[in-house]
């Protein structure tokens, strides 16, 4: 018939089409379920200090956020982020919350997975860890993250301070309440009268907002934060899909307020979908120099 042919070369140009894209999606699909959500990006930031006491220049921290084991973080890929960790021997590593996941549809009950979470993150061979909660533990249950985590001799600051000490020099490390589910106490989190810098732990960065404007606030030097995931899928031109409430304003890295200085890490697992694109899991090396 007349026209047939033109009409089947469009017919198969449809078909060709569709079947493209199906791979491709398949493919993309793929890579940032298996491929991208298990690239780890160790990122380097210097973080200048005014009147940094001279033992703690170069002095290394490690930063690790938002784990959420089981769902959908492995065991098996957190086993090897602590072995990357230790060999880049950290003086100092910070857990700044979310190590399990609100509403998981894993097997693994959320004891469980604090527990093992807890028992791998045992392993971290730096001299001293320090862990604050996230919304998500808190969801679940901050007394069971909290208990895991202390059995394995990780201590969770929640609305407290503790020095870390050297030779004669110190530095105050803070750890607020989980600010998005909670009451964070920053009259209690951050002492009155410091004498030596100040890193403040809190889980939300927006957070932040609230910390330049407390009276307590200009003590602060440095305030390290996650819960945004970076946004976990990020398309190009358009960035970030989704980003959760108190993750929407410092999304990612390193901010300046006057006298505080805020790094936002990226995290480490997923929140709803186990993907991530343009927005790799991430390890952050922080070293502290004199401003």
């Amino acid at each position: 018939m007349p026209g047939s042919r033109g009409d089947n070369r469009s017919l198969f140009s449809r078909r060709q089409f569709i079947l493209g894209s199906g791979v491709a999606a398949a493919g993309m699909v793929l890579y940032s379920g298996e491929i991208a959500r298990h690239e780890l990006d160790t990122v380097r930031q210097t973080i200048p200090i005014a009147n940094l006491p001279a033992p703690f220049h170069d002095f290394r921290i490690v930063q690790l956020s938002d784990i959420h084991l089981d769902e959908f973080t492995e065991p098996f890929f957190l086993e090897r982020v602590v072995k990357h960790i230790n060999a880049l021997k950290p003086d100092l590593v910070l857990l700044t919350g979310d190590f399990i996941t609100r509403g998981s549809l894993t097997f693994l009950s959320s004891r469980h997975a604090a527990h093992r979470c807890a028992e791998i993150l045992s392993t971290l061979t730096a001299p001293q860890v320090y862990a604050v909660l996230g919304n998500h533990d808190v969801a679940v249950d901050a007394s069971l993250v909290i208990g895991a985590l202390g059995s394995f001799r990780i201590p969770v600051l929640v609305n407290q301070h503790v020095p870390i000490e050297r030779n004669d020099a110190r530095l105050w490390l803070c750890g607020a309440e989980d600010p998005g589910t909670s009451h964070p106490d920053l009259d209690l989190t951050v002492p009155a009268k410091p004498d030596g810098p100040v890193i403040l732990m809190a889980h939300e960065p927006d957070y932040a907002d609230t910390v330049v404007e407390h009276p307590r606030g200009p003590l602060v030097d440095l305030m390290l934060a996650g819960h945004s995931h970076g946004g976990q899928i990020r398309l190009p031109f358009a960035g970030a899909l989704i980003l959760p409430p108190m993750g929407q304003k410092y999304v990612e890295g390193h901010f300046r307020f006057n006298q505080m200085q805020l790094y936002v890490n990226r995290g480490l697992g997923t929140v709803g979908l186990p993907f991530r694109l343009n927005c790799p899991p991430e390890v952050t090396v922080l070293t502290l120099q004199p401003a």
